[in-house]
């Protein structure tokens, strides 16, 4: 019995940053923006957190710290796919791209390391489970009511499905896109956050360890949904928690292959939905009122 309440609580813990990351990426994709950079934002909110924790002393300000730095992050992605109406996998890629470098040449910076950054102010728990873990499944519920019970949740899938129709009878296409798009690197900022100062004391080089990416996964498994989300990233979280357990009982197999297993069942999980999981019609397709 304490082994599989070991199990629940790590899954919980494990699924948390994929989660909330997930959700973001589900607010940007709803309302018509592709992000592939939302591992680039968790990074981002990681090491600000970390940063803004160690330099104020707080892990609440550092909680906010994330969120900004991932929301900042994401109004670049922003203003790229949809003022200049650039190409939004090349500009995901291209944040992901610079967030690894930023960070490292930060920590250069500011602390003359290249790895990690000092012990850092951690954010309080309760009942044994960090804040943050508490914040990010109290979102991903609201976000459930938020896209399917108020207006603004409403005109985000109607511009993700038809962006003509939705300017027609009045919808700011733009602005609603804007706010999905920035919203999903807050949240991204703020799983980066967790993984910094809600898991650990300290910021690490690329920890977030392509989270962001398992996320995405999440997100089509989910088939964009705050429900389906969830469940996919239980699943995930407790691939994660199963192997980190099986690495303390089981030594004859290389840890660098029970650390596959989040990763496989990543795999395996969308070779199952290919073709079954339908995006938003308008995803990835950027909209000019003057064009139609």
């Amino acid at each position: 019995m304490p082994i599989i309440i070991s199990i629940i609580m790590a899954t919980i813990r494990q699924a948390a940053p994929i989660l909330i990351t997930a959700i973001g990426g589900m607010f940007s994709e709803i309302s018509g923006v592709v992000n592939i950079g939302l591992e680039g934002m968790m990074l981002m909110g990681a090491f600000s957190a970390a940063v803004t924790s160690y330099y104020t002393g707080s892990p609440l300000i550092g909680i906010l710290g994330g969120m900004m730095a991932g929301g900042l992050t994401a109004a670049i992605h922003a203003v790229l796919s949809i003022k200049y109406k650039g190409n939004q996998t090349v500009s995901g890629v291209a944040i992901n791209l610079f967030a690894s470098g930023f960070t490292v040449f930060m920590l250069r910076v500011l602390f003359n390391q290249s790895g990690n950054t000092p012990t850092v102010p951690k954010a309080p728990a309760l009942f044994g489970v960090s804040i943050i873990v508490v914040l990010i499944y109290v979102i991903a519920i609201w976000s459930q009511f938020f896209l399917y019970k108020t207006t603004t949740g409403l005109r985000m899938r109607a511009v993700g499905e038809h962006p003509l129709a939705a300017d027609t009878v009045g919808i700011d296409v733009a602005k609603i896109r804007y706010f999905g798009v920035i919203m999903s690197g807050v949240f991204a900022g703020l799983g980066g956050a967790y993984l910094s100062i809600g898991a650990l004391s300290q910021f690490t080089k690329e920890m977030s360890a392509g989270r962001g990416f398992i996320a995405l996964a999440a997100l089509v498994f989910g088939k964009w949904t705050p429900k389906g989300v969830l469940a996919a990233s239980l699943l995930f979280g407790f691939a994660d928690a199963g192997q980190t357990l099986i690495q303390q009982y089981v030594d004859f197999i290389p840890p660098q292959f029970i650390q596959m297993i989040p990763y496989i069942l990543t795999l395996l999980a969308l070779a199952g939905v290919v073709g079954k999981a339908v995006a938003p019609s308008a995803s990835g397709k950027p909209y000019d009122k003057n064009s139609n």
